[in-house]
């Protein structure tokens, strides 16, 4: 009975403190509008940076920076605290929350299941379970952001990489369970990616905007 509770608050709390969308409630409190009515119309930090500006991205970053971290290691503590592991996986319970707080994020439960992309929440979550594997991860992000100036690009193709790289150095160090643990990280990278569908639409149309650039929108 024990591992079945512990598995529903895997479930539940990670869900429901990943519905409360950072982006949202920060430009609700410091600039009084929804950030979903301007720039790219998108809950996630990059489209607050361009719309309000550092200081707000920046409030916004922390909230999900603790957020994300929170979801993983509260949920880790409880497991071990009840003794409980599932698969002889001590990882599966870390990735299971982190699931867990990026589908709320995207599909949150407060805001009519329409959240933002979840790429800075991915990388804080996967931060807290695989620093290394993130550490790699974070390198093919920037390169590619250095290279392109699409953010959107390097969302994605950093989440492509992550599951590759989760491979690699887990075997490396010899983790056990590390197909279960890629079939993870494979189930948050396609997540991240079917999201970023209008993204990949302008990108193949030329349209997407770039870092630093003016952003496209209505609201002039």
């Amino acid at each position: 009975m024990t591992k079945y509770i512990v598995l529903a608050f895997t479930i539940l709390f990670p869900y429901l403190l990943g519905s409360m969308n950072s982006a949202i409630v920060v430009c609700k409190t410091l600039q009084g509008k929804d950030i979903r009515e301007y720039g790219s119309n998108n809950a996630g930090l990059t489209n607050v940076l361009r719309v309000f500006g550092k200081p707000t991205a920046i409030v916004t970053l922390i909230v999900d920076l603790i957020k994300g971290v929170a979801a993983v290691l509260i949920c880790k503590y409880v497991a071990i605290g009840f003794d409980v592991e599932f698969f002889g996986n001590p990882l599966f319970i870390s990735y299971l929350a982190g699931i867990f707080v990026i589908i709320g994020h995207v599909f949150p439960l407060y805001y009519g299941f329409r959240g933002g992309k979840g790429v800075l929440l991915t990388a804080t979550t996967l931060l807290a379970i695989d620093p290394l594997t993130w550490f790699f991860a974070m390198l093919v992000f920037f390169a590619i952001v250095a290279l392109s100036r699409y953010v959107s690009l390097a969302s994605m193709l950093a989440a492509i990489s992550y599951p590759i790289i989760t491979g690699i150095t887990q075997t490396m160090r010899d983790y056990d369970h590390v197909l279960m643990n890629v079939l993870c990280t494979s189930f948050i990278a396609l997540l991240i990616v079917v999201k970023h569908h209008a993204n990949i639409s302008r990108l193949i149309h030329g349209t997407e905007n770039r870092l630093g650039s003016k952003p496209k929108d209505k609201e002039k």
